[in-house]
């Protein structure tokens, strides 16, 4: 308990000598505030809200829905129709400088129904700021900025999600801060949540599998195993350069003891997280992308296909190409768009033999996107995958079309 206490004295030591301005009516305002320079950070509330009269609550949401037509090794399911997700904020300025925001999505339909985000944020100060809830632990920079229409690709990339948890989220508090200097913007987030659970290694995938401590809906009320998890991440931005994050989350997975007797040692899982963002001033490009890697402790009677490291990233290119009133949105965009992704599963070797262990993961997805407006969203992918299994057989392909949209209301 000490070590966790002096984490967060730390933070509060580091934020108190600078001096920010933080813009406290964000949640009145209509549409996205672009009088600050934007960070990941800043994206739970970087959206458009609908607000009445002066009433303190505001309210808003997306909507995704897709066809595609996607063959595995010449195997297809036909054509498939999708409704990914439907998702509602309510936002209320409790005070001046007290502020909630919720986020609860419904995916597939109503096959997944979850709480992504539901805090309260008290503004002591633009460096010193406490959060607590349900809040996103900010590892990388998809986990805290996944809203469909913001991205230009159908899927969400794979590291994010099948690697890591995207949309992470768990009960806890914190401290969050930014500070601005002329052009540059520093900022900070520093969380002990809840954490993960031993189906990281214990479940359906057969693997190590960040993504399974999810199916566990009682890390909302208790914790697995009585240790927080760590979440930090910190970032600066340039206005004309782009953005840099880095993040560490981490902690025990495993039940250690029960009723004060022990069944296991300490197994633990760290994650390292580097992303980057910016957009060239020429040719209005966009880049993004992320690496992270995943090690996990596993316990010696699993077998190697169980994987100790996993590290994975993606790197999505944005270019706009037509920029003109087209039937009658006079702010239409059209937009080429390229997404390479790479997830290595097990990074290792089999004691046996000292040959590299595979289960790799490769994708490329081209697209063409339209914008009728910022808020709005339709998308042309072509996917094209490459998977390969633990044994470096020849590698399984999926290639198909997909086509969709994503907007806010």
């Amino acid at each position: 308990m000490k070590r966790y206490i002096l984490f967060f004295v730390l933070i509060i030591l580091i934020a108190f000598p600078a001096f920010a301005q933080i813009d406290s009516t964000l949640l009145r305002r209509t549409e996205k505030d672009t009088s600050r320079i934007q960070m990941n950070m800043d994206a739970v509330y970087n959206r458009p809200f609908l607000t009445m009269g002066k009433l303190p609550v505001s309210v808003g949401g997306y909507v995704e829905a897709n066809w595609q037509h996607l063959g595995t090794d010449g195997i297809s399911e036909g054509h498939q129709f999708q409704m990914r997700r439907l998702t509602l904020f309510v936002a209320s300025s409790i005070y001046k400088r007290i502020k909630f925001l919720t986020e609860i999505e419904f995916e597939d339909g109503t096959k997944e129904i979850n709480i992504e985000f539901a805090s309260v944020d008290m503004e002591f100060h633009p460096l010193l700021n406490l959060r607590g809830g349900i809040v996103m632990n900010p590892i990388g920079a998809f986990n805290q900025n996944h809203d469909g229409p913001k991205w230009e690709f159908i899927d969400r990339p794979v590291s994010a999600t099948q690697m890591l948890p995207a949309t992470w989220s768990n009960v806890g508090f914190g401290l969050y801060g930014k500070l601005y200097r002329g052009r540059w913007v520093y900022a900070y987030e520093a969380y002990l949540t809840n954490g993960f659970d031993d189906q990281i290694i214990r479940n359906v995938e057969n693997k190590t599998f960040l993504p399974a401590s999810k199916e566990n809906p009682d890390r909302f009320e208790e914790s697995f195993n009585g240790v927080p998890l760590i979440t930090a991440k910190t970032a600066i931005r340039n206005r004309n350069v782009g953005e840099l994050g880095l993040s560490y989350m981490g902690g025990v997975y495993n039940k250690f003891q029960e009723d004060g007797l022990k069944l296991d040692q300490k197994r633990r899982v760290h994650v390292f997280a580097v992303d980057f963002n910016s957009t060239l001033p020429f040719t209005k490009t966009w880049l993004n992308g992320e690496i992270a890697w995943v090690n996990v402790d596993v316990p010696e009677t699993y077998s190697q296909q169980f994987g100790e490291r996993q590290v994975g990233g993606f790197i999505d290119l944005v270019q706009p190409v037509l920029r003109k009133p087209i039937f009658g949105f006079e702010k239409s965009v059209i937009n080429f768009a390229f997404r390479t992704e790479y997830v290595d599963w097990n990074k290792g070797t089999f004691r046996e033999t000292g040959t590299s262990i595979q289960d790799d993961f490769v994708s490329i997805v081209p697209g063409i996107s339209w914008r009728p407006t910022s808020q709005t969203v339709i998308r042309l992918n072509y996917r094209y995958n490459w998977q390969t299994d633990i044994l470096g057989n020849q590698p399984s392909k999926t290639a198909g079309f997909q086509v969709g949209f994503s907007s806010y209301f």
